[in-house]
């Protein structure tokens, strides 16, 4: 990510490590920040940033028990591109698992957190909202499906205080393990 923006927009490896955190935290994705405020089309952004090896992740066969054990349809909605999304749940072994598979793109470029990219991908994947739960590793991303009526689930190794998360877990097939 840092090296396209060095290339993009011809500024300093620090520059562009210091923007990308900004636009991180101040616009929900670096992209959305270039976006706005370089004017950056997002496919060749997400092709390049999205061109690396997978090879460090591994198969999860029992958190792949887990998740076709569970009730109801399955999506993944990444703030990433699809295409990535599918790539990472091949290399984990999750082919198959999920009914569909959205990605920023799906949004308009709109990213997670904002509540409009939520209602765009929810609506193109027809989720009733208030029988629905959401995992996210982002806490900020969880307040708009709280909003909407979803459940929610915080995945990461540092849990997160906030009216907005229902459960936190470091263990994701730990957790979907005890909902059986």
């Amino acid at each position: 990510m840092i090296a396209y923006m060095v290339e993009t927009l011809g500024i300093k490896s620090d520059a562009a490590n210091t923007l990308r955190g900004d636009y991180w935290r101040n616009h929900g994705t670096t992209l959305a920040g270039l976006m706005t405020h370089h004017g950056i089309d997002p496919d060749p952004f997400l092709l390049a940033v999205h061109d690396v090896t997978l090879d460090h992740l591994e198969p999860d066969p029992l958190l792949a028990a887990h998740i076709r054990a569970l009730p109801g349809r399955k999506i993944v909605y990444t703030n990433g591109s699809a295409p990535y999304a599918e790539r990472v749940l091949a290399a984990r072994g999750l082919s198959g698992l999920f009914e569909g598979i959205y990605g920023v793109e799906h949004a308009n470029y709109r990213p997670k957190p904002e509540r409009s990219a939520f209602e765009r991908v929810f609506a193109l994947a027809d989720i009733d909202t208030t029988c629905a739960a959401m995992f996210e590793d982002d806490p900020r991303n969880l307040a708009a499906p709280h909003a909407m009526g979803m459940r929610t689930v915080h995945v990461a190794p540092e849990a997160h205080q906030g009216d907005h998360i229902h459960h936190h877990t470091v263990d994701l097939t730990e957790f979907l393990g005890q909902l059986r």
